[in-house]
Protein backbone atom coordinates (compact mmCIF):
# COMPACT_ATOMS: atom_id res chain seq x y z
CA UNK A 1 0.00 0.00 0.00
CA UNK A 2 1.44 3.36 -1.03
CA UNK A 3 1.56 6.17 1.50
CA UNK A 4 1.73 8.71 -1.35
CA UNK A 5 -0.18 7.66 -4.47
CA UNK A 6 -0.72 11.14 -5.96
CA UNK A 7 1.20 10.32 -9.13
CA UNK A 8 -0.80 7.19 -9.86
CA UNK A 9 -4.14 8.86 -9.18
CA UNK A 10 -3.21 11.77 -11.44
CA UNK A 11 -2.03 9.38 -14.16
CA UNK A 12 -5.37 7.56 -13.99
CA UNK A 13 -7.18 10.87 -14.44
CA UNK A 14 -8.54 11.05 -10.90
CA UNK A 15 -8.83 14.34 -9.05
CA UNK A 16 -6.03 14.96 -6.58
CA UNK A 17 -5.64 17.37 -3.68
CA UNK A 18 -2.51 18.79 -5.33
CA UNK A 19 -0.41 18.26 -8.44
CA UNK A 20 2.21 15.50 -8.09
CA UNK A 21 5.77 16.43 -9.04
CA UNK A 22 8.97 14.64 -10.04
CA UNK A 23 11.83 15.39 -12.45
CA UNK A 24 13.28 13.48 -15.34
CA UNK A 25 16.94 12.69 -14.48
CA UNK A 26 16.29 13.53 -10.83
CA UNK A 27 18.47 10.60 -9.79
CA UNK A 28 21.87 11.85 -10.81
CA UNK A 29 24.39 14.57 -11.16
CA UNK A 30 22.54 17.49 -9.55
CA UNK A 31 22.85 15.80 -6.13
CA UNK A 32 26.12 15.87 -4.16
CA UNK A 33 25.16 12.48 -2.68
CA UNK A 34 25.18 11.02 -6.18
CA UNK A 35 28.52 12.58 -7.10
CA UNK A 36 30.10 11.26 -3.91
CA UNK A 37 28.93 7.73 -4.65
CA UNK A 38 29.88 7.89 -8.32
CA UNK A 39 33.40 9.09 -7.47
CA UNK A 40 34.07 5.78 -5.69
CA UNK A 41 33.18 3.67 -8.72
CA UNK A 42 34.84 2.71 -11.99
CA UNK A 43 32.14 4.45 -14.01
CA UNK A 44 28.50 4.84 -14.92
CA UNK A 45 27.95 1.23 -15.95
CA UNK A 46 29.16 -0.14 -12.62
CA UNK A 47 26.50 2.00 -10.93
CA UNK A 48 23.73 0.89 -13.33
CA UNK A 49 24.70 -2.79 -13.09
CA UNK A 50 25.01 -3.00 -9.28
CA UNK A 51 21.43 -3.32 -7.95
CA UNK A 52 22.10 -2.09 -4.41
CA UNK A 53 23.90 1.02 -5.69
CA UNK A 54 21.28 1.72 -8.37
CA UNK A 55 18.61 1.46 -5.67
CA UNK A 56 20.51 3.86 -3.41
CA UNK A 57 20.76 6.44 -6.19
CA UNK A 58 17.09 5.95 -7.10
CA UNK A 59 16.03 6.82 -3.55
CA UNK A 60 18.39 9.79 -3.07
CA UNK A 61 16.05 12.39 -4.65
CA UNK A 62 13.10 11.08 -2.63
CA UNK A 63 15.10 11.87 0.51
CA UNK A 64 16.80 15.05 -0.70
CA UNK A 65 14.07 16.67 -2.82
CA UNK A 66 10.84 15.16 -1.44
CA UNK A 67 9.50 14.31 -4.90
CA UNK A 68 6.31 12.29 -5.35
CA UNK A 69 7.93 9.40 -7.24
CA UNK A 70 11.19 7.55 -7.65
CA UNK A 71 12.42 6.54 -11.11
CA UNK A 72 14.71 3.53 -11.29
CA UNK A 73 18.31 4.52 -11.98
CA UNK A 74 19.24 2.92 -15.29
CA UNK A 75 19.71 3.87 -18.94
CA UNK A 76 17.74 3.32 -22.12
CA UNK A 77 20.86 1.77 -23.71
CA UNK A 78 20.72 -1.33 -21.53
CA UNK A 79 18.25 -2.64 -24.15
CA UNK A 80 20.60 -2.73 -27.17
CA UNK A 81 23.28 -4.21 -24.93
CA UNK A 82 20.86 -6.94 -23.84
CA UNK A 83 20.18 -7.60 -27.53
CA UNK A 84 23.89 -8.10 -28.17
CA UNK A 85 25.28 -4.63 -28.95
CA UNK A 86 27.56 -3.44 -26.17
CA UNK A 87 27.84 0.24 -25.33
CA UNK A 88 30.41 2.27 -23.40
CA UNK A 89 29.69 5.46 -21.46
CA UNK A 90 32.52 7.86 -22.22
CA UNK A 91 33.00 10.65 -19.67
CA UNK A 92 32.04 14.07 -21.05
CA UNK A 93 31.12 12.52 -24.42
CA UNK A 94 28.21 10.22 -23.71
CA UNK A 95 27.37 6.76 -25.05
CA UNK A 96 29.49 5.01 -27.64
CA UNK A 97 28.85 1.72 -29.46
CA UNK A 98 32.15 0.19 -30.67
CA UNK A 99 30.11 -1.82 -33.21
CA UNK A 100 27.01 -0.60 -35.04
CA UNK A 101 24.17 -2.05 -37.09
CA UNK A 102 24.93 -1.77 -40.82
CA UNK A 103 23.63 -4.88 -42.58
CA UNK A 104 20.87 -7.49 -42.53
CA UNK A 105 23.36 -9.89 -40.96
CA UNK A 106 23.91 -7.43 -38.11
CA UNK A 107 20.16 -7.29 -37.49
CA UNK A 108 19.86 -11.09 -37.67
CA UNK A 109 22.46 -11.57 -34.95
CA UNK A 110 20.58 -9.28 -32.55
CA UNK A 111 18.57 -11.38 -30.11
CA UNK A 112 15.20 -10.62 -28.57
CA UNK A 113 16.47 -10.29 -25.03
CA UNK A 114 15.20 -12.32 -22.10
CA UNK A 115 14.66 -9.79 -19.27
CA UNK A 116 15.70 -12.03 -16.38
CA UNK A 117 18.75 -13.38 -18.20
CA UNK A 118 20.02 -10.23 -19.90
CA UNK A 119 18.54 -7.40 -17.78
CA UNK A 120 18.27 -9.09 -14.43
CA UNK A 121 20.37 -6.41 -12.73
CA UNK A 122 17.71 -3.77 -13.52
CA UNK A 123 14.91 -6.00 -12.26
CA UNK A 124 16.83 -6.73 -9.07
CA UNK A 125 17.44 -2.99 -8.61
CA UNK A 126 13.67 -2.48 -8.84
CA UNK A 127 13.04 -5.18 -6.24
CA UNK A 128 15.69 -3.76 -3.88
CA UNK A 129 14.30 -0.23 -4.35
CA UNK A 130 10.73 -1.33 -3.67
CA UNK A 131 11.74 -2.93 -0.39
CA UNK A 132 13.74 0.13 0.66
CA UNK A 133 10.98 2.61 -0.30
CA UNK A 134 8.50 0.62 1.76
CA UNK A 135 5.54 2.28 0.06
CA UNK A 136 6.67 5.89 0.48
CA UNK A 137 6.12 6.82 -3.19
CA UNK A 138 5.48 5.01 -6.49
CA UNK A 139 8.39 3.65 -8.50
CA UNK A 140 8.64 4.53 -12.20
CA UNK A 141 10.13 2.06 -14.66
CA UNK A 142 11.14 3.05 -18.17
CA UNK A 143 12.57 2.14 -21.55
CA UNK A 144 13.56 3.95 -24.71
CA UNK A 145 11.21 4.02 -27.68
CA UNK A 146 12.26 1.67 -30.49
CA UNK A 147 13.17 4.49 -32.92
CA UNK A 148 15.45 6.16 -30.37
CA UNK A 149 17.14 2.82 -29.62
CA UNK A 150 17.61 2.12 -33.35
CA UNK A 151 19.10 5.59 -33.80
CA UNK A 152 21.88 4.80 -31.32
CA UNK A 153 22.43 1.26 -32.62
CA UNK A 154 22.93 2.47 -36.20
CA UNK A 155 24.69 5.78 -35.50
CA UNK A 156 26.90 4.45 -32.71
CA UNK A 157 26.79 7.61 -30.59
CA UNK A 158 24.81 10.76 -29.97
CA UNK A 159 24.35 13.05 -32.95
CA UNK A 160 22.71 16.31 -33.94
CA UNK A 161 21.26 14.71 -37.08
CA UNK A 162 21.40 10.90 -36.72
CA UNK A 163 21.91 10.96 -40.49
CA UNK A 164 23.12 7.34 -40.67
CA UNK A 165 20.03 6.11 -38.86
CA UNK A 166 17.74 8.32 -40.94
CA UNK A 167 19.46 7.22 -44.16
CA UNK A 168 18.49 3.63 -43.31
CA UNK A 169 14.82 4.67 -43.17
CA UNK A 170 15.06 5.97 -46.75
CA UNK A 171 17.41 3.40 -48.29
CA UNK A 172 16.55 0.21 -46.39
CA UNK A 173 13.14 0.64 -44.73
CA UNK A 174 12.52 -3.11 -44.40
CA UNK A 175 15.83 -3.56 -42.62
CA UNK A 176 14.86 -0.74 -40.24
CA UNK A 177 11.50 -2.42 -39.57
CA UNK A 178 13.19 -5.77 -38.92
CA UNK A 179 15.36 -4.16 -36.27
CA UNK A 180 12.46 -2.13 -34.85
CA UNK A 181 10.38 -5.30 -34.45
CA UNK A 182 13.17 -6.94 -32.43
CA UNK A 183 13.63 -3.84 -30.28
CA UNK A 184 9.88 -3.64 -29.69
CA UNK A 185 9.62 -7.29 -28.66
CA UNK A 186 12.53 -6.85 -26.27
CA UNK A 187 11.07 -3.63 -24.85
CA UNK A 188 7.64 -5.15 -24.23
CA UNK A 189 9.14 -8.11 -22.40
CA UNK A 190 11.45 -5.78 -20.43
CA UNK A 191 8.68 -3.41 -19.34
CA UNK A 192 6.41 -6.30 -18.37
CA UNK A 193 9.25 -7.68 -16.25
CA UNK A 194 9.77 -4.25 -14.64
CA UNK A 195 6.09 -4.18 -13.67
CA UNK A 196 6.31 -7.71 -12.29
CA UNK A 197 9.39 -6.67 -10.27
CA UNK A 198 7.47 -3.76 -8.75
CA UNK A 199 7.28 -0.74 -11.08
CA UNK A 200 3.98 1.09 -10.48
CA UNK A 201 4.02 3.07 -13.74
CA UNK A 202 6.28 3.01 -16.80
CA UNK A 203 7.49 5.69 -19.21
CA UNK A 204 8.57 5.32 -22.83
CA UNK A 205 11.23 7.90 -23.79
CA UNK A 206 11.43 8.83 -27.46
CA UNK A 207 14.35 11.20 -27.06
CA UNK A 208 15.01 11.62 -30.79
CA UNK A 209 11.40 11.79 -32.00
CA UNK A 210 11.74 15.37 -33.17
CA UNK A 211 14.38 14.71 -35.84
CA UNK A 212 11.96 12.67 -37.96
CA UNK A 213 9.44 14.17 -40.39
CA UNK A 214 5.85 13.35 -39.40
CA UNK A 215 5.32 10.66 -42.06
CA UNK A 216 8.48 8.84 -41.00
CA UNK A 217 7.60 9.23 -37.35
CA UNK A 218 4.28 7.51 -37.92
CA UNK A 219 5.86 4.69 -39.92
CA UNK A 220 9.02 4.07 -37.91
CA UNK A 221 8.19 5.18 -34.37
CA UNK A 222 4.65 5.83 -33.20
CA UNK A 223 3.23 2.53 -34.48
CA UNK A 224 5.74 0.66 -32.30
CA UNK A 225 5.03 2.88 -29.29
CA UNK A 226 1.33 2.08 -29.70
CA UNK A 227 2.18 -1.62 -29.68
CA UNK A 228 4.16 -1.21 -26.45
CA UNK A 229 1.33 0.74 -24.77
CA UNK A 230 -1.21 -1.94 -25.72
CA UNK A 231 1.01 -4.68 -24.27
CA UNK A 232 1.23 -3.06 -20.79
CA UNK A 233 -2.40 -2.82 -19.55
CA UNK A 234 -1.69 -3.47 -15.88
CA UNK A 235 -0.10 -0.09 -14.97
CA UNK A 236 -0.34 3.44 -16.41
CA UNK A 237 1.99 4.14 -19.34
CA UNK A 238 3.49 7.56 -20.10
CA UNK A 239 4.72 8.48 -23.59
CA UNK A 240 7.30 11.25 -23.86
CA UNK A 241 8.40 12.10 -27.40
CA UNK A 242 10.68 15.11 -27.39
CA UNK A 243 10.11 17.44 -30.32
CA UNK A 244 7.21 15.51 -31.83
CA UNK A 245 4.60 18.16 -31.06
CA UNK A 246 2.53 17.13 -34.10
CA UNK A 247 2.12 13.56 -32.78
CA UNK A 248 0.06 14.49 -29.70
CA UNK A 249 -3.30 13.83 -31.37
CA UNK A 250 -2.05 10.40 -32.42
CA UNK A 251 -0.82 9.64 -28.89
CA UNK A 252 -4.29 10.55 -27.62
CA UNK A 253 -5.61 7.47 -29.45
CA UNK A 254 -3.04 5.15 -27.81
CA UNK A 255 -3.80 3.03 -24.72
CA UNK A 256 -1.41 5.15 -22.66
CA UNK A 257 -2.57 7.24 -19.70
CA UNK A 258 -0.12 10.16 -19.72
CA UNK A 259 1.48 12.22 -22.48
CA UNK A 260 4.67 14.08 -21.62
CA UNK A 261 5.21 17.52 -23.15
CA UNK A 262 8.54 19.19 -23.86
CA UNK A 263 9.04 22.86 -23.02
CA UNK A 264 8.17 24.05 -26.54
CA UNK A 265 4.58 22.85 -26.29
CA UNK A 266 1.69 24.95 -25.01
CA UNK A 267 -0.44 22.93 -22.58
CA UNK A 268 -3.45 25.14 -23.32
CA UNK A 269 -3.28 24.20 -27.00
CA UNK A 270 -2.63 20.52 -26.28
CA UNK A 271 -5.35 19.95 -23.66
CA UNK A 272 -8.32 20.03 -26.08
CA UNK A 273 -6.58 17.46 -28.32
CA UNK A 274 -6.03 14.69 -25.77
CA UNK A 275 -9.44 13.96 -24.23
CA UNK A 276 -9.13 12.53 -20.74
CA UNK A 277 -5.39 11.84 -20.93
CA UNK A 278 -3.14 13.23 -18.20
CA UNK A 279 -0.38 15.62 -19.27
CA UNK A 280 3.13 15.69 -17.81
CA UNK A 281 5.64 18.53 -17.91
CA UNK A 282 6.79 20.94 -19.02
CA UNK A 283 8.94 23.65 -17.38
CA UNK A 284 11.99 24.65 -19.44
CA UNK A 285 14.96 23.06 -17.61
CA UNK A 286 16.86 26.34 -18.11
CA UNK A 287 14.22 28.17 -16.04
CA UNK A 288 15.92 26.56 -13.05
CA UNK A 289 18.99 28.74 -13.69
CA UNK A 290 16.99 31.79 -12.60
CA UNK A 291 16.68 33.33 -9.15
CA UNK A 292 14.38 31.58 -6.67
CA UNK A 293 11.74 34.25 -7.36
CA UNK A 294 12.03 33.62 -11.11
CA UNK A 295 11.74 29.86 -10.59
CA UNK A 296 8.59 30.37 -8.51
CA UNK A 297 7.08 32.66 -11.14
CA UNK A 298 7.86 30.25 -13.99
CA UNK A 299 6.45 27.33 -12.03
CA UNK A 300 3.18 29.05 -11.16
CA UNK A 301 2.79 30.19 -14.78
CA UNK A 302 3.26 26.57 -15.89
CA UNK A 303 0.67 25.32 -13.40
CA UNK A 304 -1.82 27.93 -14.57
CA UNK A 305 -1.39 26.74 -18.16
CA UNK A 306 -2.04 23.09 -17.32
CA UNK A 307 -4.97 23.73 -15.02
CA UNK A 308 -5.92 21.99 -11.80
CA UNK A 309 -6.36 18.34 -12.80
CA UNK A 310 -4.86 15.57 -14.92
CA UNK A 311 -1.39 17.08 -14.64
CA UNK A 312 1.92 15.68 -13.36
CA UNK A 313 4.39 18.52 -12.87
CA UNK A 314 7.82 17.95 -14.37
CA UNK A 315 10.37 19.60 -16.62
CA UNK A 316 10.12 19.57 -20.40
CA UNK A 317 13.25 17.37 -20.48
CA UNK A 318 15.76 16.03 -17.98
CA UNK A 319 17.22 18.34 -15.35
CA UNK A 320 20.64 19.62 -16.44
CA UNK A 321 23.64 18.47 -14.36
CA UNK A 322 24.85 21.98 -13.39
CA UNK A 323 21.45 22.98 -11.98
CA UNK A 324 21.46 24.28 -8.42
CA UNK A 325 19.61 21.72 -6.25
CA UNK A 326 18.20 24.58 -4.17
CA UNK A 327 16.35 25.85 -7.24
CA UNK A 328 15.04 22.34 -7.88
CA UNK A 329 13.65 22.41 -4.34
CA UNK A 330 12.01 25.79 -5.05
CA UNK A 331 10.33 24.25 -8.10
CA UNK A 332 9.05 21.26 -6.11
CA UNK A 333 7.91 23.34 -3.15
CA UNK A 334 6.11 25.81 -5.40
CA UNK A 335 4.14 23.00 -7.06
CA UNK A 336 3.13 21.68 -3.66
CA UNK A 337 2.15 25.08 -2.29
CA UNK A 338 0.52 26.61 -5.37
CA UNK A 339 -1.36 23.75 -7.00
CA UNK A 340 -4.07 23.51 -4.26
CA UNK A 341 -4.92 27.16 -4.95
CA UNK A 342 -5.74 26.23 -8.55
CA UNK A 343 -8.33 23.81 -7.22
CA UNK A 344 -10.18 26.67 -5.55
Amino acid sequence: MLKNDLLLRAARGEETERTPVWLMRQAGRILPEYRALRARLSGFKELVETPELAAEVTIQPVDALDVDAAIIFSDILVVPEAMGLTYEMVEARGPLFPETIKTAHDVERMRIADPEEHLGYVLEAIRVTKRALNGRVPLIGFAGAPWTILAYMVEGHGSKTFSKARRMLYQEPELAHALLRKITATTIAYLKAQVEAGANIVQVFDSWAGILPPAHYQEFSSRYIAEICAAIPSVPVTVFAKGAFWAVEEFAQFPCRTIGLDWNQDPRAVRPLVGDKTLQGNLDPCALYGTPAQVRAATTAMLDQFGPHRHIANLGHGVYPDTNPDNVKVFIETVKEYSPKLRG
